[in-house]
């Protein structure tokens, strides 16, 4: 007998998540946890504190060379992995579910969204949750107020202009600029 995919690795992979899915639990209750934890982790009052509470959120330890501000914001936290000498300013919010990478010494400006998840056009099946996840590499910059739409992946030292809405893949080495995000110029 062929087991069933767990709810958790479909989200991760892109399939559909349907809210009536008879595992929709498990996502729920991360979620609460999440919430839960969220409050806690927006009192900090400390960067090492702050660390180690969206630790406990994304369930794995964020390196010590790491700097991220409060407030932080996260649906779902568990699929948010986060590189080293990293830092993520003010008021930034990671809808993660589709899965989030941030690899080393990347640069994330105050406001910046990273949304992963997606719903269906046909209004039938609005509901449906539709993930893809995003990749920003090494040393790429993301200004204040850029939003990162699903499945796009941000190029090792690239550069997101502030306030860019960015719906497609950006090319390392490249800066990026706009209402959907243009190409600009090579670094």
């Amino acid at each position: 007998m062929i087991r069933d995919i767990d709810i958790l690795d479909r989200l991760r992979t892109g399939q559909a998540i349907s809210l009536k899915d008879i595992e929709y639990f498990k996502i729920q209750e991360i979620i609460d946890r999440t919430i839960g934890l969220s409050s806690a982790l927006n009192n900090s009052t400390s960067i090492e504190e702050t660390r180690d509470r969206l630790s406990d959120i994304t369930g794995t330890p964020i390196d010590k060379s790491t700097t991220i501000f409060v407030p932080f914001y996260t649906n779902f936290g568990k699929f948010i992995s986060i590189g080293k000498n990293v830092f993520i300013n003010h008021a930034c919010s990671f809808l993660d579910m589709g899965g989030i990478t941030i690899e080393d010494g990347a640069l994330i400006g105050p406001r910046v969204n990273l949304i992963t998840e997606n719903h269906s056009l046909d209004p039938d099946q609005r509901s449906t949750l539709l993930t893809k996840p995003i990749r920003i590499k090494q040393k790429a910059w993301i200004g204040a107020g850029a939003t990162i739409l699903p499945g796009v992946t941000i190029g090792q030292n690239a550069v997101v202009a502030a306030g860019a809405v960015v719906s497609k893949d950006v090319p390392d080495n490249t800066i990026v600029a706009g209402v959907p995000a243009k190409f600009i110029k090579s670094i």
